[in-house]
C-alpha cells in the first residue's frame, strides 16, 4: 500500500497517549486471534453455538488455510476480499485468513441484492468473494457485470446449480492449503478491512479500516466498560458483518481469550432464547427495537437469563419503557452507547457502575468528543452542538468518494458526525436528532427525533418511528408509524389519542399530523429501524 493512508493517521494521539495505547510499526491485525496461541489458550473454546465449536488452535489453523488459498488464487498485497457470509465459524476464519496473508477483507451485509453486490465488487476491485452457500443466486449476471470478480468460495453447503461461474466449495478447496501462515508485514497504519455505509443517504461509502484499529478500539472501549475474562462469552446479535457486531462477537472476546456465541440465521426470540439457555453466554449485545421484541416475546419469562452478567445496546435511542421491560425480565440494566462504523465502535458510553437513562452516555478514554455550532466553535455544557469526535481507530477515508471523506473527516483527524447533542454538567451526552433534520411545521421548527421520543414513551406503543413528509403543497408535515402493544380496532380514536398526547407531553404545534398503524417496523440488515422504506409507505 503507498503511504497515502499511513501519512494521514497522526503516530502519537492525545486519545492513544490517555490509554497508553502501543503497537509495533510493523503490526498485523491478525494478532487480536493468533497471540492467544502464545498465552497457552490453544486448547480453549473460541467458538460455539449451532455452526460448531472451534478451539483457538483449530481457529487459527483454518485462517491460515484460507490465507494460503488465497494467496494460492493469485492476489496481491492489499487486493480486497469479499464476504458475503453468515456468522458460522467460517467467517472469523476467512477474515484473518485474509488480513493475515496481507489482504484486505471487506465484510458485506448479507442481505444485499445483486444490484448492490455489483457496485461493491465494481468499487472495490475485489477479484475474490467467500459466500454462504444459500447466497450464491445472488452471484448472478447483474451481480458480476462489469466486475473484475474470478472466484467464488462457497462455504457451509453445496454449490448446487445455483452457484456462479468459477465457484469452489470451500470443504475440499481448502484441505489442501497448510494450517501455518507467517503474517505478511504489515505496516499499523496498512488497510486491514473495509466497511461500507448503510447507503441510506446515497451511494454507499467503502469506509477503510487500519491493522491497528480493532486493538485500539478494544483497549478503549471494553477494556473500560465491558472487563472482559477468558471465562466470559460474549453473545452479539447483531451480526459480524455490522460494526457494532464486528467488535462484540471477534474484536473483543477474542483480545481476552474469551469465547464467542455464534448464531446464524435470522435473529428470532425463540432462537435466541433458546441460545442463551444452551449455551449460557455471559454478555449479551443487542439493539432497542431487538430488546423490545424480546421483552414482549412469547417464552420470554420462562427463559433463564442468570448466565448473563451484562446486557449493552447501541445505534438508536434506548427508551424508559425498554429499558424498564428488560430490567423487570432480566433483573439486568442495559448500558447504552453510541459508535459509528467510521469510529469502528462505540465512543459515548454509560458505565454498569454510572449511567443516566436517555443518555448515549460518557466519553470513552481514548476518544476526544467536542460538541459544536455550525461555525465549529465548541459550545458548553447545556447548549445543543454537533458531536465531533477523534481517536486512532478513526477511519482515515472513504474509498474513492474524496467528496465524502472531505465533508466527514475534518483537518486534524476529527469525524463530524451530524449528530446533535447536549452534554450535561456530568459529562453525559443526549442525542438530540440529526443536524439536517429540523423541519417547520405551521411556521415553527421541530425536530422530528423529539417526538418520536415522546410517543415511544406512551404505554399502548410498543414501536414507533416518526418523520418529516412533504404534502403536495410543498408543505412539511410529520408523520408517526406505530406499532401498538394490541391491534387497535378504532384508528380514528387512537390517533386523536396519539396526538393528544403528544400535544400534553410537547407543545401543541409539535403533534404528528398523520398516523400510520402497522403490524411491525421494517428493519435493515443491522436491526436499525429502515427509515428509508417507511419514507416510501
Amino acid at each position: 500500500m503507498s503511504n497515502e493512508i499511513c501519512d494521514q493517521v497522526p503516530a502519537d494521539s492525545a486519545g492513544a497517549r490517555e490509554i497508553g495505547f502501543a503497537v509495533p510499526e510493523i503490526y498485523n491485525a491478525s494478532r487480536v486471534l493468533f497471540d492467544n496461541l502464545g498465552k497457552g489458550y490453544g486448547d480453549k473454546l473460541a467458538l460455539i453455538g449451532p455452526a460448531g465449536t472451534r478451539t483457538y488452535a483449530e481457529l487459527c489453523a483454518e485462517a491460515c488455510r484460507w490465507g494460503n488459498g488465497f494467496i494460492s488464487l493469485g492476489l496481491k498485497r492489499g487486493d480486497r476480499v469479499l464476504l458475503f457470509l453468515d456468522d458460522t465459524p467460517a467467517y472469523p476464519a476467512a477474515f484473518f485468513g485474509a488480513v493475515r496473508a496481507g489482504f484486505v477483507p471487506l465484510l458485506i451485509n448479507t442481505l444485499t441484492p445483486p444490484d448492490l453486490l455489483q457496485f461493491y465488487l465494481a468499487d472495490s476491485g475485489a477479484t475474490v468473494a467467500v459466500a454462504e452457500s444459500e447466497f450464491c443466486a445472488r452471484f448472478n449476471a447483474e451481480a458480476r457485470k462489469d466486475t473484475s470478480l474470478r472466484t467464488l468460495i462457497v462455504v457451509n453447503g453445496e454449490m448446487g446449480e445455483r452457484a456462479a461461474p468459477a465457484a469452489v466449495a470451500a470443504a475440499s478447496w481448502l484441505a489442501q492449503f497448510p494450517a501455518e501462515l507467517a503474517e505478511a508485514n504489515t505496516h499499523r497504519n496498512e488497510m486491514a478491512f473495509w466497511m461500507y455505509s448503510s447507503g441510506s443517504t446515497g451511494r454507499p461509502k467503502g469506509i477503510v479500516h487500519l491493522q491497528h484499529d480493532m486493538t485500539y478500539s478494544e483497549v478503549a472501549f471494553a477494556q473500560n466498560v465491558l472487563k472482559l475474562t477468558p471465562d466470559d462469552i460474549c453473545f452479539s446479535v447483531p451480526k459480524i458483518f455490522f460494526a457494532y457486531g464486528f467488535g462484540n462477537s471477534v474484536t473483543f472476546p477474542f483480545s481476552v481469550g474469551a469465547a464467542t456465541l455464534l448464531l446464524p440465521g435470522q435473529p428470532k426470540p425463540a432462537t435466541i432464547f433458546a441460545a442463551i439457555e444452551q449455551y449460557r453466554p455471559t454478555v449479551f449485545f443487542g439493539l432497542p427495537t431487538l430488546y423490545t421484541s424480546l421483552t414482549k416475546a412469547e417464552g420470554a419469562q420462562q427463559t433463564n437469563f442468570s448466565s448473563l452478567r451484562m446486557a449493552l445496546s447501541a445505534a438508536e435511542v434506548l427508551s424508559a419503557e425498554v429499558f424498564n421491560g428488560w430490567k423487570t425480565l432480566t433483573g439486568l440494566e442495559i448500558v447504552e452507547g453510541l459508535g459509528s462504523t467510521e469510529v469502528l465502535h462505540i465512543y459515548l458510553s454509560n458505565r454498569p457502575e454510572r449511567k443516566k437513562l436517555g443518555a448515549a452516555g460518557l466519553r470513552v478514554p481514548g476518544y476526544e468528543v467536542a460538541l459544536r455550532n455550525k461555525d465549529g466553535s465548541e459550545v458548553g455544557d447545556g447548549e445543543e452542538g454537533i458531536l465531533w469526535v477523534r481517536g486512532d481507530s478513526n477511519t482515515p477515508l472513504y474509498w474513492n468518494r474524496p467528496d465524502k471523506s472531505a465533508e466527514t473527516i475534518r483537518e486534524g483527524g476529527w469525524i463530524y458526525t451530524g449528530d446533535r447533542f447536549v452534554r450535561d454538567a456530568d459529562g453525559f451526552h443526549f442525542f438530540r436528532g440529526r443536524a439536517d433534520d429540523l423541519i417547520k411545521i405551521s411556521g415553527q421548527w421541530v425536530y422530528p427525533l423529539e417526538v418520536e421520543l415522546c410517543l415511544a414513551d406512551h404505554p399502548d406503543i410498543r414501536e414507533c418511528a416518526v418523520f418529516a413528509a412533504e404534502l403536495p403543497d410543498r408543505r412539511m408535515t410529520l408523520k408517526a408509524v406505530v406499532v401498538m402493544n394490541s391491534r387497535t380496532t378504532d384508528q380514528g380514536e387512537a390517533t386523536r389519542r396519539l396526538q393528544d398526547y403528544v400535544k400534553g407531553k410537547l407543545l401543541p404545534y409539535k403533534y404528528p399530523r398523520e398516523v400510520i398503524f402497522i403490524d411491525e417496523l421494517p428493519k435493515t440488515g443491522t436491526g436499525k429501524i429502515d427509515r428509508q422504506a417507511l419514507l416510501r409507505m
